[in-house]
C-alpha cells in the first residue's frame, strides 16, 4: 500500500533527526499492516484496520510517541 501523501507531508515538516523516525516508523508500519487503510487523523499520521485505529505515531515536544488502540496484543514471550 502506498502511504497516504499527508503523512508524507507530516514527516517532511518534522526537524531532521524526528524525519528519519517519522520516516522509518511510516515504512515498517505500511509494511507489517498490509491492507490497512493510512490517513492523518485528530492531526497525526494513524493507520486503520476494518475502520478501528490501530497504531501511529506523533511528535511531542521532545520524541516522537508511537500509540497503539483497539486492544491489539503481541504475540511475543514476556
Amino acid at each position: 500500500m502506498t502511504i497516504h501523501p499527508d503523512i508524507l507531508a507530516y514527516n517532511a515538516a518534522q526537524a531532521a533527526a524526528d524525519r528519519a523516525i517519522c520516516d522509518a516508523l511510516s515504512k515498517a508500519i505500511d509494511r507489517h499492516l498490509k491492507g490497512a487503510e493510512c490517513k492523518i487523523w485528530h492531526r497525526h499520521p494513524v493507520w486503520f484496520l476494518d475502520g478501528n485505529p490501530n497504531v501511529g505515531y506523533c511528535k511531542l515536544k521532545d520524541c516522537i510517541r508511537l500509540m497503539f488502540w483497539s486492544g491489539r496484543s503481541f504475540d511475543e514471550p514476556g
